[in-house]
């Protein structure tokens, strides 16, 4: 029998409201992909949305802010000499005590140690090892001494050792023995480590012996060397980070220390092992603290060692590097640097993007994530309804376009009356209405609310080529968005509402390409110079020879004059100012588009002169329409000259202005 599943309750710990309605993923996938229309790509749009958060949800900004007050607060928690000041207040103290026990005494022996307090060094590390066989005539003074070395054996190993200062108060001369022996161990462990041969069962033996002296009980070496190497890194940035005076004289004070204990060789042994076996860690470099107090050297190495792992945590939410993703943040590093409350933001962030994938909108390749064909529908539907949404109602039931066809077959299906239609009346559905608002009576009044109206199919389609400028004008001149919206919205109408047309989306710049709307929708302008419109426009006319009997629409945006053409070996020719080979075969092309029935209607985005001039020649060859919209405009024009277009109304060539 299966055990019955329960709950465990204890004391909020902080964080998000356990009681707050999930993240709505349709409402991000909505923001997302008003980025995507604007012209960002889907990884972009992704990595902004995340970066920025929404409403109530924080982003990776917010959370790199903290991070960064985190680092500033680090920086003035004290200097980084503070065992240096506190040794020398010590040797001060000490050579005091000495001289005021040796003053009243009378005998030569008194004067000449004296003599030799006066003749020490300056460097305070210098004068504590040449006080090491001093004969102190002062308890006082000795005692103050011998706390000189407890303070540094105690520092040296909590600088190494997380904790090891208190560990050591009332060290003995076991327990200083343990620590040799836990050295070693710990070396040879590593050595095994290096040679392939370590196992779990030797980790184990390990921390049953000496885990005692590791408060944070890793449960295996990755994790204990993580911890060790972090902490010897940040010693080393430490000793960097001070003057070459300061540097030199710690060095000496920790090195006699060591050498006192009996530790210096394997401190030595274990600093290289943990830099061969952590080479990625900043061992190198140095760091700026404005405290005023000074730190002892454990606490400055934590103090570093902090400042350390927030830079890590800054740089890993900054997502800024190939194949980033927010898996990569740990959450322990943010617990530990901003607390519970943070950690659940980085989980809100990584459920969105979780989901997102989940519910088949996202999908990884090659490192970054793309539209899915059911975002994209979503996409081209919500850049449709903005294009609806700007366009006035009139006449037929407005633009929304719902009947489907006044002259066509019946479909078998109706809908309710509007205001301009001329459909044929459903008279069944239109009485039934009135009886179910009514209910049984001896007389029937209809209501405007009542009547219903047959739906029909068109007969006749369209055949549809809209040309996008891909050119990398266009993201200069910020029109990249407004086109790629107004060419998702212009598909979405086609396949949703027209079926039985048959639209082609083809991008050019200094090659011309078809394009679906996935990618089009994770397109970006191209970086490459080049306006082969005559490319293009080959591709069109091929897409109309192959439905020779559908209404032509061809629809052509771009910024610019054609630069580019395709030369006689299939490579594009590019220059500025065009050649005039370049007009003359792009002119060609639109040669081909006239004979076949197509009218071009041009969308200019500029008013640059030399573009002015070349469509109003191809508006004369071809008869089309030329139009000059503003960029937030343009999905309003495109699709509803395609609405007219459609309809098989020709117009004479005239410059509409936007």
């Amino acid at each position: 029998m299966a055990a019955r599943r329960g709950y465990r309750y204890g004391p909020w710990q902080g964080g998000r409201d356990p009681l707050e309605p999930p993240y709505d993923v349709a409402e991000a996938l909505d923001a997302l992909g008003d980025q995507v229309l604007d012209g960002s790509s889907p990884g972009e749009a992704l990595r902004d949305l995340l970066r920025r958060g929404r409403d109530k949800l924080r982003g990776l900004e917010d959370i790199r802010r903290d991070v960064r007050r985190r680092q500033a607060d680090a920086r003035q928690r004290g200097r980084l000499d503070g065992t240096l000041e506190e040794v020398r207040e010590l040797l001060d103290r000490a050579l005091e005590e000495e001289r005021r026990a040796l003053f009243p005494e009378p005998d030569e022996a008194a004067r000449l140690a004296e003599a030799e307090l006066d003749a020490l060094p300056r460097d305070t590390s210098s004068a504590v090892r040449q006080l090491a066989d001093h004969d102190w005539r002062s308890a006082e003074a000795r005692h103050i001494y011998e706390q000189i070395q407890e303070l540094l054996r105690r520092e040296v190993l909590d600088s190494q050792f997380r904790g090891m200062k208190e560990a050591l108060q009332q060290a003995t001369p076991e327990d200083m023995a343990r620590i040799k022996d836990m050295l070693a161990d710990l070396n040879a462990m590593l050595a095994a480590d290096a040679r392939g041969e370590h196992t779990q069962e030797q980790f184990d033996e390990f921390m049953a012996k000496h885990g005692e002296l590791f408060p944070d009980r890793p449960s295996t070496l990755e994790e204990l060397v993580d911890q060790l190497a972090r902490r010897a890194a940040a010693q080393q940035r430490l000793m960097r980070s001070l003057s070459a005076e300061q540097r030199a004289e710690l060095q000496e004070l920790t090195a006699g220390a060591l050498q006192d204990m009996g530790l210096a060789s394997e401190m030595d042994r274990l600093l290289q092992g943990l830099q061969t076996a952590r080479p990625d860690l900043p061992w190198s470099g140095r760091e700026r603290m404005d405290g005023e107090e000074g730190l002892g050297l454990g606490d400055a190495t934590t103090a570093l060692e902090e400042l350390a792992d927030l830079e890590e945590l800054e740089s890993t939410l900054s997502q800024d590097y190939p194949g980033a993703s927010l898996a990569d943040v740990d959450d322990e590093q943010v617990e530990r640097a901003l607390g519970r409350q943070a950690v659940d933001d980085m989980a809100a962030l990584r459920r969105i993007e979780r989901e997102l994938e989940r519910q088949g909108y996202l999908t990884r390749h090659g490192g970054d994530f793309e539209l899915t064909a059911r975002a994209v529908r979503r996409l081209g539907s919500t850049a449709l309804r903005r294009v609806f949404s700007r366009l006035e109602a009139r006449g037929r039931g407005g633009h929304d376009m719902r009947d489907a066809g006044a002259a066509g077959d019946l479909i078998g299906s109706s809908r309710a009356w509007v205001y301009g239609d001329e459909q044929p009346l459903d008279v069944v559905r239109t009485v039934r209405n009135a009886v179910l608002r009514t209910g049984p009576a001896p007389s029937l009044r209809l209501a405007v609310d009542d009547f219903e109206v047959v739906e029909t199919e068109r007969r006749t389609s369209a055949v549809v080529a809209l040309l996008v400028d891909l050119s990398y004008s266009m993201a200069l001149r910020g029109t990249w968005g407004a086109a790629k919206s107004t060419a998702l919205a212009l598909h979405s109408l086609v396949t949703t509402r027209y079926p039985q047309d048959a639209i082609q989306i083809i991008g050019f710049s200094d090659y011309a390409r078809v394009l679906q709307p996935v990618d089009l929708a994770g397109l970006s302008s191209d970086m490459v110079q080049g306006t082969n419109l005559q490319h293009g426009l080959m591709l069109a006319n091929r897409h109309l020879a192959r439905h020779p009997d559908a209404e032509p629409v061809v629809l052509v945006v771009t910024d610019g004059e054609p630069t580019a053409h395709l030369s006689r070996s299939g490579q594009a020719v590019f220059c500025w100012p065009p050649l005039a080979e370049t007009v003359e075969l792009t002119l060609a092309e639109v040669e081909r588009c006239t004979r076949r029935g197509a009218t071009i209607n041009v969308f200019m985005l500029d008013d640059e002169p030399r573009l002015v001039e070349f469509v109003e020649l191809l508006a004369r060859r071809n008869g089309g329409r030329v139009f000059a919209p503003r960029p937030d405009r343009l999905g309003d024009y495109v699709v509803s000259d395609y609405l007219r277009a459609r309809r098989g109304r020709r117009s004479h060539a005239r410059r509409c202005p936007g």
